[in-house]
Order: C-alpha cells, then sequence, then structure tokens
C-alpha cells in the first residue's frame, strides 16, 4: 500500500519505525514545524521527523492542515501522492473532513487508551491520575469528531502500581507499533470488523496544566501517589521547590500533620488520611535529578519537617 504517517512526538516513532521497515511504500511524512529550544532558540526537529529523514522519506510541516496557504498545498500534495492510507499518531493537529476521505482505506489513528474511555489530548497522564490499573491501545477509523471514530483493534496492558507517565508511555508507544501492524494486515485480508463507541461510556483528558503537579498533602496517600505519577509532583522543601518523580505507598500511618516528614531515613511523608508516602526519585531546585538514597547521602532531612 501507499501510505502517509502523520505524527509528532516520540509516541508516534514506533509507528512511523514499523511503516519505514514494512514492505509498504510511505510516500510521506506529516509532522508539526520545528522548534526553537534553549538558550540560543536553535530550531529542533521532531523526534518523528529525525527519524523520517534517517530513512530517506520527504517531509512536510504544514502550519496548518485546515486553512491557508499550508492547507492548500498540503492538499495538493496529498492528492499528486493518492495514498491508499492515511497513519496518524499524535500529530497534533485536525485533519478536515477533506483529507479523512482521501484514501481508499480512510485515514486510521494509533490511540494510546481503551477507547471510548479517555479521548483526548494526554489519555496515559489521566489515565494515571485516576488510579486505572488497566489500559491500552486502540486503533481506529478516524472522523471529524474528537477520537470519535469506529473502533478497529485494541491491545490491553495491566498497569504498574508504582509506574510512572513516561515508563507507561514507552510500553504504550512500542505497542502502537504492534496495533497499527495488526490493523494493517487486517485491512489487506478485508478482515477488520469496526466497532462503534458507546459515548455513554467516554471520559475526555484534557491537556495537563502546571499548576495540576503541586502536592496537596491534605489528600489521600493514594491520590498523591497517583499525581507523581501521572504528572511529576512538586513540594517545597525549606524554601526550594522539590520535584518528585517516583513514590511508593509504605505500610502503617502516622497522626502527625499533613506532609509531615515521618521518616528521614527513607523521605517517608505523612498524607491527608494518614497514610504514608516515600518518594524514591527526586530533584530539589539546583541540584540534578536523582535516586533518594543518593540525595540524602548529601543532605540531612529533619524528623517532623513539613513540606509544601
Amino acid at each position: 500500500m501507499k501510505i502517509v504517517f502523520m505524527g509528532t512526538p516520540d509516541f508516534a516513532v514506533p509507528c512511523l519505525k514499523v511503516l519505514a521497515e514494512s514492505s509498504h511504500e510511505v510516500s510521506a511524512v506529516f509532522t508539526q514545524p520545528d522548534k526553537p529550544k534553549g538558550r540560543g532558540y536553535k530550531m529542533i526537529p521532531t523526534p518523528v521527523k529525525s527519524v523520517a529523514l534517517e530513512y530517506g522519506l520527504p517531509v512536510y510541516q504544514p502550519l496548518s492542515l485546515r486553512k491557508g496557504d499550508d492547507a492548500q498545498q498540503s492538499m495538493e500534495i496529498l492528492k499528486n501522492i493518492s495514498p491508499d492510507l492515511i497513519v496518524v499518531t499524535a500529530y497534533g493537529q485536525i485533519l478536515p473532513k477533506e483529507i479523512l476521505e482521501l484514501p481508499e482505506y480512510k485515514c486510521i489513528n494509533i490511540h494510546a487508551s481503551l477507547l471510548p474511555k479517555y479521548r483526548g489530548a494526554a489519555p496515559i497522564n489521566w489515565c494515571l491520575l485516576n488510579g486505572e490499573t488497566q489500559t491500552g491501545v486502540t486503533s481506529m477509523l478516524m472522523s471529524e469528531g474528537l477520537d470519535t471514530g469506529d473502533m478497529l483493534i485494541k491491545k490491553i496492558t495491566d498497569i504498574g502500581e508504582n509506574e510512572t507517565y513516561q515508563e507507561l508511555y514507552s510500553r504504550l508507544a512500542e505497542m502502537g507499533g504492534e496495533v497499527l501492524t495488526e490493523t494493517i494486515e487486517e485491512i489487506e485480508k478485508g478482515t477488520l470488523s469496526p466497532q462503534k463507541q458507546d459515548d455513554s461510556l467516554s471520559c475526555y483528558s484534557p491537556m495537563i496544566r502546571k499548576e495540576m503537579s503541586a502536592l496537596d498533602f491534605s489528600k489521600s496517600v493514594q491520590e498523591i501517589h497517583n499525581t507523581i505519577r501521572g504528572v511529576t509532583g512538586f513540594t517545597i522543601l525549606n524554601g526550594k521547590r522539590l520535584k518528585v518523580f517516583k513514590s511508593e505507598i509504605v505500610s502503617g500511618n502516622s497522626d502527625a500533620e499533613n506532609g509531615t516528614i515521618v521518616n528521614t531515613d527513607n523521605f517517608t511523608v505523612r498524607c491527608g488520611d494518614g497514610g504514608l508516602i516515600k518518594f524514591d526519585e527526586i530533584q530539589l531546585e539546583g541540584s540534578k535529578r536523582m535516586k533518594t538514597a543518593d540525595f540524602l547521602r548529601g543532605k540531612k532531612l529533619v524528623s517532623g519537617e513539613k513540606l509544601g
């Protein structure tokens, strides 16, 4: 098949590699424009662009597919290619109806949730924030709605009790490549059975806001643990910002005040329900990210000290 791929971040890279290393022709790769980064504001290509160039694939980076000169030019490029299929994975742009209906086999999307749950921009984050124990990847036929198209293939995975966003993100990215491979195989065999989504079972996963990372020690130990897993938590230690990347819930409870350090040997803190959370990987403002055990070799905590 003649395929056009549309994607932008690391999450989309396994899907692009699957296509580039298959017997199919990847006629074009669409990705978001390069962005300036760092002190020198050097223009940095998207992960998808970098990989596409490694494979020698033609890359296009329109500002918009829906309006302006970029949209018109992109539509002409796509019509000239006349793809059999368009594959979209975390592209970051909404496709107009004209593009959705262009390929013979339409457009399919690889989405990081078990649809119809967690439609939207941040399904992995919200899955962890809400304490889900299972998630997965769904391929679907794209429609004009937001992640509302008919479902094609689903792959399910359990979530580890201490698994973080970045860990789950990496696993689901690889799973996305597997789901895409299976979906294309079934397209070729004509054995797909699209299923309508039950809108009554859907929930939306909006963009993550920075303030959501603030740790509120009046909340339960599970809520605090899920915040750290889902968005990386932060609090204040001795007037400095402390990021918390990994944590685990420990047995026991405490009648100390919320946010109090109750064990200085392993950085255990009391939460709102009396439960105890241990910080396993942290970064104090002005220092590098490190395991808590390494941090405690150079920094002594004070028992009874409060965070926040």
